[in-house]
């Protein structure tokens, strides 16, 4: 297929912006991780994953309401997060970096295994449809449109959260100088498991949304796990608003790259614009931890 400049492709550049909602959303936890803790959850789309099988399980098998189920999907994941900062993470503060990749891309390997073993293969679904709004001749996902919404509100929360309150600020402090803060009488510990039951509930919050446009199976991490991961590099880690503003270049290659050519042509282009930019500003389009 051929690009050209009509309607099809404006409505591929704003469905664009709208898959740039979620991969930001998803990004954001992430980045907050990172920022703080100084440590890549390899397995941070695997928390995605298990968010999104509890809120299915809270549907189907507990028949809870799906707003219900969501936050129960949240709590689980939040909950996750701490038990991963301090069975993994904590121990291996002071090691080096390469032994905490090591380490979390192990829970990502034991975390889509244990899925498999326990739920199988076969792909689930939370059965609701948002339907799609439409434009002139343009259809857009209400499911994408609420998340688009979603992750905007919720970055900027996440902004004002770490300016302007006393916990966002002690956050903040203790990724500029972890080593100095218990001297200041912060507990460094509580501190950390604060950031991960953050990080950890807005990858719930994520698999919310998710659950409305995607189904539930074990490897689903990894089709959104290396996206998640550009868009925090490109966008600088740890920088919120970095990561957005990369979630909508990248998604603009995807969903433009898709119409003019084919999907797994707009994946490769979006690639090769990262390999790119890692030689041009390897510190990410604005810069880490802003």
């Amino acid at each position: 297929m051929t690009c050209s400049l009509d309607i099809f492709f404006l409505e591929a550049v704003l469905n664009g912006i709208l898959l740039a909602g979620l991969l930001a959303l998803l990004s954001l936890g992430l980045n907050l991780v990172f920022g703080v803790i100084d440590v890549v959850w390899i397995c941070y789309a695997e928390l995605v994953m298990v968010g999104m099988y509890g809120i299915y399980f809270a549907v189907t098998s507990l028949g809870l309401p799906l707003p219900a189920a969501m936050l129960i999907g949240i709590v689980l994941t939040a909950f996750a997060g701490v038990l991963l900062h301090v069975i993994v993470i904590r121990p291996l503060l002071d090691a080096a970096p390469i032994n905490q990749l090591l380490a979390t891309g192990g829970v990502l390997f034991l975390l889509q295994a244990a899925a498999t073993l326990a739920f199988g293969v076969e792909f689930r679904n939370v059965g609701v449809q948002l339907g799609s709004a439409s434009l002139g001749d343009m259809y857009f996902s209400w499911a994408r449109i609420i998340t688009f919404v979603v992750a905007l509100v919720t970055m900027l929360g996440l902004r004002a959260f770490l300016r302007h309150t006393y916990l966002g600020l002690a956050i903040l402090a203790l990724s500029q100088d972890r080593h100095v803060m218990p001297l200041m009488g912060a507990d460094s510990r509580r501190l950390y498991a604060a950031t991960s039951a953050l990080g950890g509930g807005l990858a719930g919050l994520g698999a919310a949304l998710m659950v409305l446009q995607f189904d539930i199976y074990p490897q689903i991490g990894l089709q959104f796990g290396p996206l998640i991961f550009m868009v925090c590099v490109l966008g600088g880690l740890g920088n919120m608003l970095g990561g957005f503003l990369a979630a909508l270049v990248i998604a603009q290659f995807i969903t433009v790259g898709g119409s003019c050519f084919a999907t797994e042509w707009g994946y490769a282009i979006a690639f090769l614009f990262f390999i790119l930019m890692m030689f041009i500003r390897p510190q990410g389009l604005i810069g880490a931890r802003s």
